[in-house]
């Protein structure tokens, strides 16, 4: 007979689901580190399909919250990421504005 272990069991917040499950695109497309184009790569998804399938999933309040963040915290688009990161290295916000008066 074998002693089990006390250890406590560590458990995440939102744990990354198998990829072959349906769960894994909603997962993709809240986790701000996946792109819309890893998440392309994985499951055949374009970026359409995937805000097609998060508003068919979501509740309406939900699905607005989703794309504001997107749109303004995430890296979800792999160009946007390395302009921002480029103007960021050279010391700039790409949303400023340059006004020449």
């Amino acid at each position: 007979m074998t002693r089990k272990e006390k250890r406590p069991v560590t458990k995440t917040k939102n744990p990354e689901p198998s990829q072959y499950d349906p769960d894994w695109v909603i997962w993709a497309a809240w986790a701000d580190r996946v792109t819309f184009e890893e998440i392309e790569e994985k499951t055949g998804l374009r970026e359409h399909e995937v805000i097609t399938v998060m508003r068919r999933s979501l509740k309406r309040s939900s699905f607005k919250r989703w794309r504001k963040r997107v749109h303004q915290v995430s890296i979800k688009n792999r160009k946007i990421f390395e302009q921002k990161r480029q103007a960021m290295k050279r010391g700039y916000r790409l949303d400023e504005t340059w006004d020449d008066e």
